[in-house]
C-alpha cells in the first residue's frame, strides 16, 4: 500500500475497523463525531426545553454556512432543508406556466424521485421533455442543449449522474439555458464532497443535493443553494411559517415572505438531522475537495483496473475527467453477489440495469479495494469470504 496522506482520518470513523466500505454514493460511513453532537442536541432538549431553540436555530444557520463553504456559494444564499425531494417540490412551486413559456427539460438519468416531482408539474400546464441516453451510460451535452429552448422553464440536472458516474457538462447546459432565459436546477448529491463544486462558476441558478452520501451525514439534512439575485424574485407556493417575514407573529390568512435565504424554508426545521450531520460536513470541509478528488481519482483508477482484469462491463465512463466518485461494473450474477458482500461486511449495493457500484472515499486504503475484488472472486468461485 502506498503512503496515503487521507489515512490519518480513518480514526474519525470507527465503522471502518473489521470492514471493507465502498458504498460512499449511496450511505457514506459515521464519523464518531456525530454521537458527541447527537448528544448536544438531546442535551439541550432534556435540560432547555423549549429555550433550546436557542441553540437549535443558531445551528440552521451553521449548516447553511457549512455547505456553502462546499458549494463556493456566497453567505445568505444557502438554507436548509430535509430531502431533495421537498426541495425540488418547493422550487416546481416556484412557477407559473404559460403558453409561450412552459418547459421541462431533464434527461432519462434524472434521479427517479425529482423526475417524479418534475413530471406531476404536467397537472399545472408543464410540458416535459425527456432527453434520452445514446450509450446508456451519458447524456450528450448536446443533445440537452439542443431541448433547451425559448419554451423551456427549468432544466432540472444531475451534476454527476446516479447509475454511472458521468460528469455532465454544466456550465455548457447552463449558458444555453440562460440565454433562453430558463433556469438550470442542479442536483449535486452525486458530486459534493466527492469533486469539487462551484456554483457562481457554474452559473447555476438553484442547487441543490444532501448529506446522505459523500458528506457522511445520514438522512435528512439536504440543503438548497438560490442564486443570490434570484432570492427575492419567487415566492414559493410550497412554503411554511419560517418563511415568513415575522414567523412569531403568527399572522395569517397570507404569506408575507421575507427577505432572505428563509423564504425558501418552509417549515419547522429538522434540527437534530442538522446536529447529526455536522461532523461530516466539518470533516469534508477540513479536508478540502480537492485533496478528496485527487484521490478519488487515483482510487476510481484502480476499481477500473480491477473490473478490466476480471473483464466485466464497466459501466461508468473510462475517461477519469468525466468520472465522479463511484464506478459501476456488471457481471452474470452480480445482484447475488452484491447481497453476500454485505452479508460478509464488504459494503457496495448493486442497481438494476447498471450492476455493483463502489465508491473509495478520502478513508479508503488501496488494499480495501484489492480485498473487494478477491472477496468478488472467491465468492464466484464458490469458496465464500471474509474478513
Amino acid at each position: 500500500m502506498t503512503a496515503d496522506e487521507l489515512g490519518e482520518w480513518r480514526d474519525e470513523f470507527p465503522a471502518l475497523e473489521g470492514t471493507v466500505y465502498l458504498v460512499s454514493h449511496s450511505l457514506g460511513c459515521m464519523p464518531k463525531r456525530a454521537t458527541e453532537y447527537m448528544g448536544a442536541y438531546l442535551e439541550a432538549w432534556q435540560e432547555k426545553s423549549i429555550m433550546a431553540w436557542d441553540d437549535w436555530l443558531p445551528e440552521v444557520e451553521r449548516a447553511a454556512e457549512r455547505i456553502a463553504k462546499l458549494l463556493s456559494a456566497p453567505p445568505g444564499t444557502v438554507v436548509m432543508h430535509q430531502n431533495v425531494s421537498s426541495v425540488m417540490a418547493l422550487l416546481a412551486s416556484c412557477f407559473e406556466y404559460t403558453e409561450k413559456r412552459n418547459k421541462i427539460v431533464f434527461s432519462e438519468f434524472q434521479f427517479p424521485s425529482v423526475s417524479y416531482v418534475w413530471k406531476a408539474e404536467e397537472r399545472r400546464g408543464a410540458a416535459v421533455e425527456i432527453v434520452e441516453s445514446s450509450d446508456g451510460l451519458t447524456i450528450d451535452t448536446q443533445a440537452m442543449c439542443d431541448a433547451i429552448d425559448e419554451n423551456t422553464v427549468a432544466v432540472p440536472i444531475s451534476h454527476a449522474l446516479f447509475n454511472s458516474s458521468y460528469i455532465q457538462d454544466v456550465k455548457t447546459i447552463t449558458t444555453k439555458a440562460k440565454s433562453v432565459g430558463a433556469h438550470v436546477i442542479l442536483d449535486c448529491y452525486q458530486s459534493v464532497g466527492t469533486i469539487p463544486v462551484d456554483v457562481v462558476d457554474l452559473g447555476v441558478s438553484f442547487a441543490t443535493g444532501g448529506s446522505v452520501k459523500y458528506l457522511c451525514g445520514g438522512p435528512g439534512a439536504a440543503y438548497l443553494y438560490v442564486r443570490k439575485d434570484l432570492i427575492p424574485q419567487f415566492e414559493p407556493r410550497v412554503t411554511g411559517w419560517f418563511a415568513h417575514k415575522a414567523p412569531f407573529a403568527f399572522t395569517m390568512p397570507e404569506q408575507r415572505y421575507t427577505d432572505s435565504i428563509w423564504r425558501y424554508m418552509g417549515g419547522t426545521p429538522a434540527v437534530s438531522a442538522l446536529y447529526q450531520a455536522r461532523a461530516g460536513a466539518e470533516i469534508t470541509g477540513e479536508i478540502g475537495a480537492r485533496a478528496i478528488r485527487e484521490k478519488s481519482l487515483a482510487q476510481t483508477a484502480r476499481v477500473v483496473e480491477r473490473v478490466d482484469e476480471r473483464e466485466f462491463k464497466l459501466n461508468s465512463p473510462r475517461d477519469p475527467e468525466t468520472r465522479a466518485g463511484f464506478v459501476a461494473f456488471d457481471f452474470v450474477g452480480a445482484a447475488d453477489i452484491a447481497r453476500e458482500l454485505g452479508r460478509h461486511r464488504f459494503y457496495c449495493d448493486h442497481r438494476p440495469g447498471v450492476g455493483i457500484r463502489v465508491s473509495p472515499h478520502f478513508y479508503t486504503r488501496d488494499e480495501d479495494i484489492d480485498l473487494f475484488f478477491e472477496a468478488i472472486d472467491a465468492l464466484r468461485s464458490g469458496r465464500g469470504t471474509g474478513l
